[in-house]
């Protein structure tokens, strides 16, 4: 009777932390929800937050209330991990959001240096219903 007494555990590495002084933020502000996005200049992501994640439900997560209070968590996520002070905002949607996200982060000692509107304009329309028959 041969028992397996070798125990074979694999510890984990901690991923290391890298400092980003300038990054992005990608705020979607949609009727339901706000979403925070922190990444670096080149698109790969560092924090985020989002109304519904910070146990807003229904339409409270909606509100301006909901987005200034998940920009703080995850602008201060963002701050404390990896130093990021420098940030180009990219809007997206039209909710109530928008506004206070980008104040809350100001309110955050962030040097915000570019403001993009980048919400989808629509050309062209639908597609028309089909011709009716009578």
């Amino acid at each position: 009777m041969a028992e397996n007494t070798s125990t074979t555990t694999t510890a984990k590495k901690k991923k290391a932390k890298r400092s980003v002084p300038a990054g992005q933020v990608h705020i979607l502000a949609t009727f339901n929800n706000t979403i925070i996005t922190f990444t670096d200049s080149k698109g790969a992501v560092l924090t985020t937050a989002s109304a519904g994640a910070l146990g807003f439900r229904g339409s409270k997560k909606g509100t301006a209330y909901a987005a200034q209070v998940a920009a703080e968590k995850a602008g201060n996520l963002a701050k404390q991990q990896h130093g990021l002070m420098k940030v180009d905002v990219f809007l997206k949607g039209v909710g109530l959001g928008r506004d206070a996200a980008v104040r809350t982060l100001q309110n955050l000692n962030m040097q915000v240096e570019t403001i993009t509107d980048v919400t989808g304009v629509p050309h062209g329309g639908v597609r028309p219903r089909k011709a009716r028959r009578v």
